[in-house]
Parts: structure tokens; C-alpha cells; sequence
């Protein structure tokens, strides 16, 4: 009787997760950029940065909602962006602000994101921040990243919305296309200043 009963609890579970199956999303089934896996194997063996595109510096401009990358002191790129939901209203003050941050920061690593794409983690908050903060007696808040597109817009056809749109916690979004070039040229390290 017991076995009977692991085995329908069993089956229950596998019947409400769809293992096995690719989980549909907004109508879509889940074979989009998105699989982390093969993201994930090419970044344990740095096989996702290509040498030859390689910058090392990121300048972003919150007013003009763009991101320029340097290489050796010579503009590389342009890259539209999106913002946090209150990103143009000042530097990020504490957790839950909704604003992104200004200052020069590095990157600190990569993640592969099942949710939004690929990131790159930035080293907000830092010290300066961590103290601008306690004085005030709050939380500076953390996690701010560089990425691309949510989950619905993994093909790019909502980027004439998303890029209108300044809909993120305090990040910085690009189209996802535009996140593939950052990825392969980005290594952890490169300097970024966001300007107001």
C-alpha cells in the first residue's frame, strides 16, 4: 500500500511539473536563448569571450539611455538601453529604489540567466556606497547588472517597447543581440562609469 502511494505521489508531481517537457511561456515553449546550459558550459571555459573584440571600458548615459563601449580609447559601440522604473530620477539611494546607480564601477563576473537572458554583474554597491547608506540608516540595495530581454521578448520583436520603456529594478537592459556582442567582448574587470 505504501509503495502505491509513492508511486501516485510520484506521478502526481511529474504530471503537474511537465518533467521532461519544455514549459510554455506566454505561448511559447521554452526553446529560446534562455537554456542556461550550454551558456553555462561555455562560460566555465571562457569559450564565450572572443579575444579580437575584446574592450575595456563602458560608458553609459542615463539621460540618453545609452551604453558605449572602449577600446583602447576609441568608441567600439553604441547600445540602446532601457533603465530601472525610476532610473532617471538620481543615483540609486537604497534597496527597492528603483533607480540605477552613478559612479565607476567594474564588471565583477557573468551569469547566465534563465529569466533575463545573460548578465553582466556590476561592483555596485561599493564602498562609498555601503557608507552613503548606513548614514542614512538604509539597505544600499545590490545585483545591479547589465542584460538582455525578458523571457517574452527573447526574439526581439518587443524591443520597440522595452527600449521605451524604463522597466527594470535599477539595471540596464539591452536588446538581447546587443547582450551577445557585450558578452563576447566584456571580461570580468572592464571598467564601466554610469553618468546621470
Amino acid at each position: 500500500m505504501k509503495i502505491r502511494l509513492s508511486l501516485l505521489a510520484i506521478t502526481i508531481t511529474l504530471l503537474l511539473t511537465s518533467c521532461g517537457k519544455p514549459k510554455p511561456f506566454y505561448g511559447k515553449t521554452d526553446n529560446t536563448p534562455y537554456a542556461t546550459s550550454q551558456c553555462n558550459r561555455e562560460l566555465s571555459r571562457g569559450a564565450e569571450l572572443d579575444a579580437s573584440s575584446q574592450i575595456d571600458k563602458i560608458v553609459v548615459y542615463k539621460g540618453k539611455r545609452k551604453l558605449y563601449t572602449y577600446r583602447n580609447g576609441t568608441e567600439v559601440g553604441e547600445y540602446r538601453m532601457s533603465l530601472g522604473k525610476n532610473g532617471d530620477k538620481g543615483d540609486k539611494v537604497k534597496a527597492g529604489d528603483y533607480r540605477t546607480p552613478e559612479g565607476t564601477y567594474t564588471i565583477t563576473r557573468k551569469k547566465c540567466d534563465s529569466r533575463l537572458y545573460k548578465s553582466l554583474l556590476i561592483s555596485y554597491p561599493d564602498k562609498a556606497d555601503i557608507a552613503k547608506a548606513r548614514a542614512r540608516g538604509v539597505n544600499p540595495g545590490g545585483y545591479i547588472t547589465i542584460h538582455g530581454q525578458p523571457k517574452w521578448n527573447a526574439d526581439g520583436s518587443g524591443d520597440s517597447y522595452t527600449l521605451t520603456q524604463d522597466w527594470t529594478e535599477g539595471c540596464m537592459a539591452v536588446p538581447n543581440r546587443d547582450m551577445d556582442i557585450l558578452w563576447k567582448s566584456v571580461a570580468k574587470g572592464v571598467k564601466i562609469e554610469i553618468n546621470p
